[in-house]
């Protein structure tokens, strides 16, 4: 059947968690919804390309460790400010017209880097252009495609909606890890030096860009606002809910301040650092563990129903962060990456509930500028700390401090959310 604007294909598998039924899918596939789920998988998949070899890449044109810190800092300072501006004026100018604006940011991040060594010009490209260094999502891209999702399903539906579509993305960004590093492999083994390999993946990060800006020409006018209020007092696009938002938005900083400790581009340095690990193996490491992060979205979902979202969110993290405190402290390899599997098979339980939670909380003609707002808060909160990693990854005897300082202060992120918001309930929890 063809996809179009106006049919939709409903299919319902059901697998028994709990004592409810709980349907893998049951989403209503119209042409807009189709076209946000492809775009992003492309856009994880180029992520997770470029994660696993973008520092390795880095110190192979000559940075050191702490100039590939503050270049990740830089990176993320650079993505609050454009994903802030593009995200708070998406409802009122249009989010396919800021979608594309994104991709076009992304391309230009990819062939900057493609093309310079200078790093004052990385420097540059990283705070007008959109790069990840953590694999995980950066750029606008992710408030407004929650918005529009939220916008054409039902409040029953949006924290499946969103489990499956950190699924997809988790898949993807574990596919292109592999993919990127092995990739990356075969291409030394055939002849290629290191810096080209890195360059050709730079490459495909260019051309996802490309087809991303494509896709998103393809969107219908139905994820839009067509009533949009004018509220005289609105400030980043918020009137209503502005309280709630930058409470929320104070918190999510933290978590993100501790999270960037551990960017998954500083992870793959410190397991090739600490144990001599090549693209390849790390290549398939990141593809595993991006594997069971996505699963642990998806088995949120009855979570959520059972306990609700504030439930799930912290009382999913708070064990999944005491797993990341240990993994530096193991004595070999192979225990080393148990961990870290063990990890993120509940890592993820939290991202769905909280960005379902954000959007439920907010009305509708905030959404983008919600989520925008608070994914600014992330990225500020995140942008201090790589380069602060960087310094300790520099120093032998404090190579695995970043994984005790995320994960403690990634508890007590935990500890304070629940305190401020365990009485603050979704809709659908009414």
């Amino acid at each position: 059947m063809g996809i179009t604007g106006g049919h939709q294909i409903a299919i319902d598998l059901p697998v028994h968690f709990s004592k409810e039924p709980f349907y893998l899918v049951s989403m209503p596939w119209t042409r807009n919804f189709f076209l946000l789920f492809a775009t992003r998988i492309i856009r994880l998949f180029a992520y997770g390309l470029l994660s696993v070899v973008l520092a390795l890449y880095l110190s192979a044109i000559g940075l050191s460790e702490a100039q590939i810190g503050l270049l990740f800092t830089v990176t993320l300072a650079g993505d609050a400010g454009v994903s802030l501006w593009i995200t708070t004026v998406a409802d009122r100018l249009g989010r396919r017209r800021m979608l594309l604006v994104g991709s076009l940011l992304m391309l230009l991040a990819g062939i900057a880097f493609l093309y310079t060594n200078n790093p004052w010009l990385l420097a540059l490209a990283a705070i007008i252009g959109v790069m990840s260094p953590s694999g995980n999502e950066i750029g606008p891209f992710l408030s407004i495609e929650q918005a529009s999702l939220s916008h054409i399903v039902p409040h029953a539906k949006r924290t499946h909606v969103f489990a499956w579509y950190n699924l997809v993305g988790s898949f993807a960004t574990a596919f292109g890890a592999l993919s990127g590093g092995w990739i990356s492999h075969a291409l030394q083994v055939h002849g290629a030096t290191e810096l080209e390999s890195y360059r050709i993946l730079l490459f495909c990060y260019a051309i996802a860009g490309v087809l991303l800006a494509l896709l998103f020409l393809l969107l219908t006018s139905d994820i839009e606002i067509r009533e949009r209020q004018v509220v005289p007092n609105a400030l980043l696009g918020l009137h209503k809910s502005r309280k709630v938002v930058f409470k929320l938005s104070g918190l999510f900083a933290l978590d993100a301040f501790a999270g960037g400790f551990i960017l998954q581009s500083l992870v793959a340095f410190w397991f090739h650092t600490r144990f001599g690990v090549d693209a390849g193996v790390l290549g398939s490491i990141f593809f595993g563990a991006n594997v069971l992060a996505g699963i642990s979205a998806l088995l949120a979902v009855p979570m959520a129903k059972r306990f609700g979202l504030v439930n799930t969110m912290v009382f999913t993290h708070i064990p999944s962060n005491v797993l990341l405190i240990l993994v530096p402290l193991m004595p070999n390899l192979a225990s080393a990456i148990v961990v870290l599997m063990a990890r993120f098979a509940i890592s993820q339980m939290d991202v769905p509930t909280r960005q379902s939670y954000v959007m439920a909380v907010v009305d509708p003609d905030e959404r983008s500028a919600a989520s925008g707002v608070t994914a600014m808060a992330r990225s500020v909160g995140a942008a201090a700390s790589p380069s602060l990693s960087g310094l300790l990854f520099g120093s032998a005897a404090l190579l695995s401090a970043p994984f005790f300082i995320c994960g403690g202060l990634k508890i007590v992120y935990d500890l304070l959310l629940y305190r401020e918001f365990k009485a603050v309930k979704a809709p659908e929890e009414k």
